[in-house]
């Protein structure tokens, strides 16, 4: 359940109401998309890596974390 979430949400670009809409547990979706964006900075940290998926998390997915953004919550 975890890899279909983690697979939407970071490779497919879904937010938490189409992870919802999609079939996934509103709970598990609220967790993992917390646990996620709470560990966003940690990719700034470490050094180019392979790219293993479609997207790129340095080039594809970018997340502004200077401000706190963070994914609006499903409940």
């Amino acid at each position: 359940m975890l890899d279909a979430v983690l697979d939407d949400y970071i490779v497919q670009d879904m937010g938490a109401a189409e992870l919802v809409a999609a079939g996934h547990d509103p709970a598990l979706v609220d967790r993992v998309i917390v646990m996620v964006d709470h560990a966003e900075y940690k990719r700034r940290q470490y050094p180019p890596g392979p790219k293993i998926t479609p997207r790129n998390f340095g080039r594809d997915r970018r997340l502004p974390i200077t401000n706190r953004w963070r994914e609006p919550r499903v409940g």
